[in-house]
Formats: C-alpha cells, structure tokens, sequence
C-alpha cells in the first residue's frame, strides 16, 4: 500500500446473523481526497461504514487505517488513531449544550488544544458560537447537522466519515451542508468517505465515487467516470 493512501478496505465481508450484508468490499482512500459512496437504500452502505469504525467486525477481509490494520480495534481505538465517524443523524447529544458537545468531540485531547480547536470551530461556525449554551434538542435540524460536523471535526481527523449529512434536511440547507463539507474539505485539506443519498451533490463534491448494490462494489472510478456512465446516472441520479 502506498503512503498516499489513508484508507484501505480490503475484501470485506460483513455478516447480520446468517445475512451477508458486505460481499468482498474494496475501497482506497487517497490522503485529502473526498471520496463519496452512493447506492439504494440497503446496498450496505452504511454497515461499511460502521465496520470501518469499529462498531461491527468483518468476518473477512482486512481494514488498514495508514498503516495499521483496524479490523479488531475498538471504536474508541480507532476515532483516536484520526478516522471519525459521523453517524446517520448526526449523533448530537440532545440534553446538554452546544459547547459541552463540542467539548465531547475532543475527549481525550489535552485540554488547551481542545479549548484551540472549539474556538476555531465557532469561528467557522458562527451558529454555534450563537448557540453555544443552548441545549442540542434545542437546535433545527439543520444546526444539529452543523453541530455534528464541528464535533467529528474537533477529534481533528485524519479521514473524516459521514453517513447522510443532508437526510431529513430542507433544500436550502442540504446547499449549506454541502458549502461546509467543500470547505472542509478545500479550506482545512480534510480527506472525506461520504454516505449520501443527494448522489448529484456528492458526486459534484467528490474526486472518486464508489456504487454499492446488495453489499457488492458495482462501479468505481473519478467522478467524472461515474457521471458519463448512463446507467448510473438513471439509476441514481433519475435522469
């Protein structure tokens, strides 16, 4: 594996039970590369996801994270080592604050380089600097999201993992998800692995795309590739 790449998932399957949900998956990710998944709900998308995280064990196959094989490392293990993971729904804590949120995304980290990184996250996000005693239940669904990213970017990852940002969002903060997410990736060089339905927009953010159907790897290639492939595009794009 070359040192450019920060990810690697290599012929992975995942089983529920007597289900096998992943089905040999193979997926690179370059360093400051933005890298998106797409496919039908239930192609596996998220479980790869949650594999690569530590939340579930492949029963074959391997996970390197630069050079360091993760397949059996705790969640805990695994978001200290730089690869955070921002679940479906954001994963905010709704009964305390903005800032204690914040302060959560960074556990583990001295305190004086948690207290930097919060400070240039409220600088980034005004919204939250607005927010910052009101409780995470309190926000709109779009602030929740906004919290979201700030907290998985307080763990300052090395790939940073989300799973539908834009889910359950009105259209014009699906376009102010996306807007955060370019700059993060172009403003702060972060490497993204994005789960998104809105495959337009994730494909428009995107260098290199991956399509997943029933736990298989269909297609993969630049996005360029993938937005001149017609099936594609009238399968996942409805054009």
């Amino acid at each position: 594996m070359t040192s450019n790449v920060v990810l690697s998932v290599n012929n992975v399957h995942v089983r529920y039970g007597e289900a096998e949900v992943l089905r040999g998956v193979d997926v690179k990710v370059n360093v400051g590369d933005a890298v998106t998944l797409i496919g039908a709900n239930g192609a596996g998308k998220t479980t790869l996801l949650r594999t690569i995280s530590g939340m579930l064990r492949p029963v074959q196959g391997t996970i390197m994270f630069g050079s360091e094989q993760i397949n059996s490392k705790p969640a805990y293990q695994i978001r200290h080592m730089g690869l955070v993971h921002v679940p479906e729904g954001g994963g905010i804590l709704r009964d305390i604050s903005v800032y204690e949120n914040l302060l959560i995304g960074g556990y583990g980290d001295k305190r004086e380089e948690r207290m930097k990184v919060i400070e240039s996250m409220f600088d980034r996000f005004p919204i939250l600097k607005e927010r910052r005693n009101q409780l995470g239940g309190a926000l709109s669904g779009g602030e929740r999201q906004i919290l979201a990213i700030a907290r998985g970017l307080v763990g300052r990852p090395r790939c940073f993992m989300l799973d539908e940002p834009s889910l359950g969002l009105a259209p014009f903060m699906i376009t102010e998800v996306f807007r955060i997410l370019k700059g993060v990736k172009e403003e702060m060089k972060t490497t993204l692995l994005l789960v998104e339905q809105n495959a337009k927009q994730a494909l428009e953010l995107a260098d290199r795309a991956y399509v997943m159907e029933v736990g298989r790897i269909i297609a993969e290639g630049s996005t360029g590739k993938i937005l001149h492939d017609k099936e594609i595009i009238a399968a996942y794009l409805g054009v």
